[in-house]
């Protein structure tokens, strides 16, 4: 390779700063909280009773109580009945293909430090089509928060076999009833190395809340599966965790510690309809931090110099 020169005036010089761009806080204290009006866009499209539009409903709620700005949301999903969330969420956002909304959650996250980002799914686009990206997205701890709206059926194809469907469920795919172990979400999250690990429900409102407040102050991949039922292809699926309906409503126990890996494991395997609450949460790396670290490590080598000082020593290099 000839030997390229490059004079001062070539390039200007610039400034490369050597620390990562610290977080900007999340809200303006002068500025006045969203309103839902402000913040909905279209009129949600899911059948009349369906559980996500609960969710939908504290997420806005979370919004306003966390005094969010348009700028600052962001609502990701992939496909799915749950995944058509960010039509109606008037901010930033994309409704994704199908089963890659976490990589492309993932690159919002690592390039924009200053967001929270959410990502919406349901069983068959997190667990299915998409179910290696929710693998790497955990063991990576990449900052986003997954909201899971699990109802054990594919309800926008109408009524098949999805990850979660219970043995013997009966649909399109299996007409004699499924005959595969159903996937545990929770065991899974935890394999895959998740820090944050939640359980709730659309019926119980205060408690679902109160899970997407914890997920979101988490420094990590924080996940939630919520149980949403699905009322016209697999109604009175989770009756038996609404007392409403005579069911039992089991929280985890207070003296559950949710940093012991193990003890999560078990509480994940208790019959159904299983435990709610906080699960597992533990402080590790995330790759945002890890990145930023490398960026900041590498422009250290370079501190004061100009752009093209820094491309003739890459090409030097290369002799």
């Amino acid at each position: 390779m000839s030997h390229l020169s490059f004079p001062d005036a070539v390039l200007p010089r610039t400034t490369i700063p050597a620390e990562p761009v610290p977080i900007a806080p999340l809200a303006d204290a002068d500025r006045k909280p969203l309103t839902k009006k402000e913040v909905s866009a279209d009129h949600p499209t899911w059948c009349p009773g369906c559980g996500d539009f609960s969710v939908l409903a504290l997420y806005f709620k979370l919004i306003e109580k966390r005094k969010m700005w348009h700028e600052k949301i962001t609502t990701v999903a992939g496909i799915g009945c749950s995944s058509r969330f960010p039509y109606f969420v008037q901010a930033h956002g994309a409704h994704y293909i199908h089963g890659r909304a976490l990589p492309f959650a993932s690159g919002v996250s690592l390039s924009r430090p200053d967001l929270h980002v959410f990502v919406f799914g349901g069983d068959g686009d997190a667990f299915s089509i998409g179910g290696n990206h929710f693998n790497h997205t955990a063991r990576k701890n990449i900052k986003l928060t997954y909201v899971v709206m699990d109802n054990f059926v594919y309800g926008l194809t109408k009524k098949q076999t999805s990850p979660t469907s219970p043995v013997g469920f009966k649909s399109k795919t299996d007409i004699w009833g499924s005959t595969d172990r159903p996937i545990n979400p929770l065991k899974q999250a935890l394999a895959a190395g998740a820090t944050f690990i939640a359980r709730s429900t659309a019926t119980n409102v205060a408690h679902l809340l109160k899970m997407m407040e914890l997920a979101m102050d988490h420094d990590g991949f924080s996940y939630i599966e919520c149980l949403s039922e699905c009322i016209e292809f697999y109604p009175g699926a989770f009756d038996a965790a609404n007392p409403r309906k005579g069911g039992a409503f089991n929280e985890v126990p207070a003296d559950h510690d949710v940093t012991d890996e193990h003890a999560a494991y078990k509480l994940a395997s208790a019959a159904w309809p299983g435990m709610f609450g906080l699960f597992y949460k533990a402080n590790l790396p995330t790759k945002n931090a890890n990145e930023q670290k490398l960026i900041a490590d590498h422009r250290a080598k370079v501190e004061g110099l100009a752009d093209w000082q820094i491309l003739k020593k890459s090409f030097d290099r290369m002799k």
